[in-house]
């Protein structure tokens, strides 16, 4: 396991930021982190980097103690924080030289042009950051995390600000990444989840609400089925919620119908239309989006 979290908690005077979370992750995942603001995404980043430490609970990177061997931990992990603390005066290249120096990294020239290369920085590497856009400040954050070659890679709120041409390229970069390496990133963004994440974490009020893929997130509870259906006719709601099974019925002619009974509702709806002489013009199985899982889990 690259990521163990182990009944982690942050307390700060009265109130609990985190309480007694606990997951496992394994190299080579990319995992959404996620949660409404407050939630305690940013503070569980933090304790696992070592930017503070944890009240109670225990956590490791690549199988070194957060407490008792940070050093370690650090040269493991590389972090993107949300606020991507820059030094706006200073040239691209010099800073990630600056940044390798205090990573102890020595013959560090390849290692930085293949950073620079790979974040798409080659055109500015002779500008100072303070006159880049916010989309590539994020890349040399990006690049400044990636330094030391991390095996761990923990990103908060990491394509905040891109537009769409950058957004797909950030994705794109992450998704190399991870190929490779562990990857947490923290976002609000469902389609970007969707797109990189092979799993996902859910926290609200610092409390972990769901660990699952993100099929698994989108299906409905275990027994239920979501389906559209589309009659020619108005079809009478009181004869659908008389079948045996149907939980609700909510629509006209076009209606969703939700049931948690046996057999297939495919069938049973396409006997009730011949029963009833209704014309059916449409039907599919319907997946939850993971907007409305998020939302169903964090109110």
């Amino acid at each position: 396991m690259s990521v163990i979290v182990d009944q982690l908690t942050k307390v700060y005077g009265e109130q609990t930021a985190v309480n007694h979370i606990s997951f496992a992750i394994n190299a080579g995942e990319i995992v959404g982190f996620l949660g409404p603001n407050g939630a305690g995404k940013s503070t569980t980043m933090k304790m696992l980097t070592c930017f503070i430490p944890q009240t109670s609970g225990k956590a490791s990177v690549c199988g070194f103690d957060t407490e008792k061997n940070s050093i370690d931990v650090r040269r493991n992990t590389g972090y993107l924080p949300e606020h991507n603390p820059l030094y706006p005066e200073m040239y691209v290249k010099e800073y990630l030289e600056f940044a390798a120096r205090l990573n102890g990294m020595k013959n560090a020239d390849k290692r930085i042009e293949d950073m620079i290369g790979m974040t798409g920085l080659t055109l500015e590497r002779r500008k100072k950051i303070g006159q880049l856009s916010k989309g590539y400040r994020q890349r040399v954050g990006l690049a400044q995390a990636m330094l030391h070659d991390p095996k761990v890679l923990i990103m908060d709120e990491p394509t905040s600000g891109l537009d769409p041409n950058q957004l797909t390229e950030v994705r794109n970069l992450i998704k190399h990444i991870g190929k490779e390496k562990t990857v947490i990133l923290s976002t609000h963004i469902m389609q970007e989840v969707q797109a990189i994440c092979s799993r996902v974490i859910i926290i609200n009020k610092g409390n972990l609400v769901a660990d699952d893929s993100v099929e698994g997130l989108q299906r409905m509870e275990k027994g239920t089925t979501l389906v559209q259906v589309e009659f020619k006719e108005t079809a009478d709601v009181k004869l659908l919620q008389q079948i045996p099974g149907v939980r609700s019925v909510k629509g006209d002619n076009h209606l969703m119908i939700e049931y948690a009974g046996d057999g297939d509702i495919r069938e049973i709806l396409f006997r009730f239309a011949v029963e009833n002489k209704y014309t059916l013009l449409n039907m599919h199985i319907e997946k939850q989006t993971l907007e409305n899982v998020f939302q169903d889990l964090t109110k």
